[in-house]
């Protein structure tokens, strides 16, 4: 029988090990925008940014801002901690993770019906970063995924994310089926979003006008855990006008959200 080349790690996956071994939970900022964004976050606790003098002079409001003296690096010559291909434009930010604090001190209800997302295995962060957008965009409050088998902060997570993630809040918890627990305590109606469900996602919401929602989102491929679908107050598709239509995670996000400001 034939060898079979190894399967390639992906980078994230790569760097999330890296950092483990390291014992740090550092992680490195890279582009423009994510730079900007987190040097002018006062809740981001920066301890070192590398740029080239183009990236320095992009930056430079920010800098000042931050307060942080920069390493300005030659262009042929600038080497930061990060994968080789990341296209970060002459400026990278090593930072300590965010806090955004318990899911019941992030989500409380308040007078408002808020959504929350809550991401299911989701480990790519491209998808993640692209859901943090849309969650921004739509006012979500927050996005909760598990410490393991989520997506951790990355370089390349930010950067999809443009922003977003200075501003949106991200929980990672040990246990998504207790934070799906403690949102039910909160009055939360949860809908776990599945293709093979027997109800449509818009009637679903218009029956709960004047819930907090919050939506359950699988990996792509294996979907929602069992203890995830069962843990749901209900199941619900996004329909699709031909029989093999599917979404992608970050996009079924974004619908899922815009149906929720229809209500």
């Amino acid at each position: 029988m034939a060898d079979h080349p190894a399967r390639k790690k992906p980078q994230h996956v790569i760097d999330a090990e890296r950092a483990r071994k390291a014992g740090s939970d550092r992680v490195w900022l890279f582009g423009i925008h994510a730079v900007r964004d987190a040097l002018l976050n006062p809740a981001r606790v920066k301890h070192r940014l590398m740029v080239t003098k183009n990236g320095a002079d992009r930056l430079g409001e920010a800098i000042n801002s931050a307060g942080i003296t920069p390493e300005i690096h030659d262009p042929r010559k600038f080497n930061p901690p990060i994968d080789a291909q990341s296209v970060h434009q002459g400026a990278a930010l090593e930072v300590d993770p965010l806090d955004w604090g318990s899911v019941s001190e992030a989500c409380a209800p308040g007078q408002a019906a808020p959504v929350v997302l809550l991401l299911d295995r989701v480990t790519d962060p491209h998808n993640v970063g692209a859901i943090l957008r849309s969650a921004e965009v739509f006012g979500a409050r927050a996005v909760i995924a598990p410490r393991r088998n989520g997506a951790p902060e990355t370089g390349a997570l930010a950067k999809t994310a443009s922003g977003a993630l200075e501003r949106q809040p991200y929980l990672r918890v040990p246990n998504l089926a207790r934070a799906m627990l403690s949102l039910k305590e909160m009055g939360y109606f949860i809908i776990g979003l599945d293709g093979e469900a027997d109800q449509d996602l818009g009637p679903v919401l218009a029956s709960h006008t004047h819930h907090p929602v919050a939506f359950a989102l699988g990996a792509e491929g294996p979907g929602l855990r069992q203890l995830t679908k069962d843990t749901c107050h209900m199941l619900a598709r996004i329909p699709a006008a031909g029989s093999f239509g599917s979404l992608n995670v970050s996009n079924a996000a974004a619908v899922s959200l815009y149906a929720a400001t229809l209500r």
